[in-house]
């Protein structure tokens, strides 16, 4: 193994460090502190996880696979506009969700003071849902995570040939028949992909449960950090935790080979639409309304509200910097882990080894673990490397530099490049696929080495990669919650933290202004990604 190749590979093991720490909690069990933690929480967070993920992974299956069928099968008024509507819940974060529908729906919101001014009843006179609890976090993340499924079993749909529909029904089926017996079949890996994705999301969301109250690992987490100050407690509880991941990311891998498998054997015909009229049409147009409606459309329109109620807001210096702190720390991450990405990519394209191979794809699993492992696993190493400097320069210099790593913004960069560096080497990885070896080939021939060759060939072909990596990242850490929460250095807040502690005090209306700039700057991806369809779409002739 070379130098570079070395260097590469300790990059790409560092990276993966909090994962490795937690995992190695697993090997030295606390027996006493996982019996207190059995008799205690754990048994309610395993109930708790189990009926989210039942619950969440039926309801995105619901919504994403009824308005993926729609639009990519039928044509009814207003399907081109719903083709890119359905992803708007994406640039909405849970906890944001979380936060609207409670003040909407809660004792003090306007739908109750409406039942109440009516019927002329007071409280606890009459019955009404309450949104602060379990049922509540599974309507919350299913209409804010339904998008994962759609999107991919749209793609699916549209892939899949007519020839089969034909043969169904030729054979006397019915369009629900054609739909049960041949389409969802088919989709079925590509549909199990999306749910994955979005039991992962639900299992890493931490704001949802802690303000709905709903304990489970992620609130179990950071209440044995903070609350009690066990940071052995903690990482038993993210090794658990990480074990319920595992299990999720080998399903999501076993689906998309099986999607893989099933695609090489689909034709290049496309479906044809059929037009619908009537009350099928309505029920299309209903199908695909209502997610897009309380997905979107009802929150986003009480953070303007609040905006508007708290317009004074928005004329403090201190939202600014919040505005400007999040912004900053939020480019910084994403240049940082676009740069390690390229890197890291380059490497594994140039030096293919099997080791090497290894250690990024453990890089790049962060993405599937939630922050608040990321952060607790980050923690454990970097306090101990702060004591270890503490000592030395105390014993050569009689002087303590204090914290330089742990409880600063090098913990926070460092958590976000571990739990974003796997959006940022997708796309990268994605462009480096289009660029064909034999470029490559002919640059060495001419006597370019592998430094010149990125610099010259590769970087300007890679520029459109490269900036929708940056997009995503900074989206990403601005959205970002738990790990900030944990290791942002005292007195530093972004906009996340500080719609969340709005929130907390249950100032719901202070929180709108910093939630309704995190949306906003959410919506970039999601019209990049409403194009990349539209242009797909006309390039297959939808």
């Amino acid at each position: 193994m070379s130098r570079g190749t070395l260097l590469l590979f300790a990059v790409a093991v560092l990276i993966g460090l909090p994962l490795i720490v937690v995992a190695l909690s697993l090997l030295s069990p606390q027996w006493e502190v996982l019996h207190h933690l059995w008799q205690t929480v754990i048994p309610e967070y395993i109930a708790h996880s189990m009926i989210l993920l039942v619950a969440v992974g039926t309801g995105v299956t619901l919504l994403g696979v009824s308005t993926a069928w729609c639009i990519s099968q039928y044509d009814f008024p207003g399907w081109r506009l719903f083709g890119w509507a359905l992803l708007l819940p994406l640039a909405m974060p849970a906890y944001i969700t979380a936060y609207t529908y409670t003040g909407l729906l809660d004792y003090a919101g306007p739908v109750q003071e409406l039942i109440r001014t009516v019927f002329s009843v007071n409280i606890g006179d009459y019955w009404f849902p309450q949104i602060r609890s379990l049922g509540g976090a599974i309507f919350v993340l299913c209409v804010v995570l339904y998008p994962y499924v759609y999107l991919i079993t749209r793609a699916a749909f549209m892939q899949q040939s007519t020839t089969a529909f034909e043969s169904a029904r030729t054979l006397g089926a019915s369009s629900f028949r054609s739909f049960w017996r041949v389409a969802l079949p088919l989709a079925r890996p590509a549909i199990a992909t999306g749910v994955t994705l979005a039991l992962m999301e639900t299992l890493a969301d931490y704001g949802t449960m802690e303000y709905f109250g709903v304990t489970v690992f992620t609130t179990g987490i950071f209440r044995t950090w903070y609350g009690i100050g066990n940071a052995q407690g903690a990482l038993q509880l993210s090794a658990i935790l990480l074990v319920f991941v595992m299990v999720l990311i080998m399903v999501e891998r076993y689906s998309r080979h099986r999607a893989r498998f099933y695609q090489q054997h689909a034709t290049t015909t496309p479906p044809q639409r059929r037009p619908l009229s009537g009350w099928r049409a309505a029920v299309a147009v209903c199908v695909c309304a209502v997610p897009v409606i309380l997905g979107f459309v009802i929150p986003a329109t009480q953070l303007l509200w609040w905006s508007v109620q708290k317009s004074e807001i928005w004329q403090q210096s201190s939202f600014w910097i919040l505005t400007f702190n999040t912004l900053w720390l939020g480019l910084l991450a994403a240049l940082i882990t676009v740069a390690l990405a390229l890197w890291l990519a380059y490497g594994r394209r140039r030096h293919p080894t099997r080791p090497l191979r290894a250690a990024i794809s453990l890089a790049g699993m962060g993405y599937a673990i939630p922050g608040i492992v990321i952060a607790v696993g980050l923690l454990s190493p970097l306090s101990w490397l702060d004591k270890q400097i503490i000592s030395i320069s105390q014993w050569l210099f009689e002087f303590n530099p204090g914290l330089l790593f742990s409880g600063t913004v090098v913990a926070l960069l460092f958590a976000y490049s571990v739990r974003f560096l796997s959006v940022s080497l997708q796309t990268v990885n994605s462009g480096l696929e289009q660029i064909t070896p034999q470029m490559d080939d002919s640059a060495r021939t001419l006597g370019a080495s592998g430094k010149r060759i990125l610099w010259r060939v590769h970087l300007p072909l890679l520029r459109s990669p490269l900036l929708a990596a940056l997009i995503l990242v900074l989206v990403d850490v601005m959205k970002e919650l738990p790990a900030t929460l944990v290791l942002r250095p005292f007195d530093f807040n972004t906009l996340a933290v500080r719609a969340f502690e709005m929130a907390s005090d249950e100032r719901l209306s202070d929180a709108g202004p910093p939630a309704l700039m995190i949306v906003a700057v959410g919506i970039i991806p999601v019209i990049m990604l409403s194009r990349a369809l539209r242009n797909h779409s006309v390039k297959t002739g939808e």
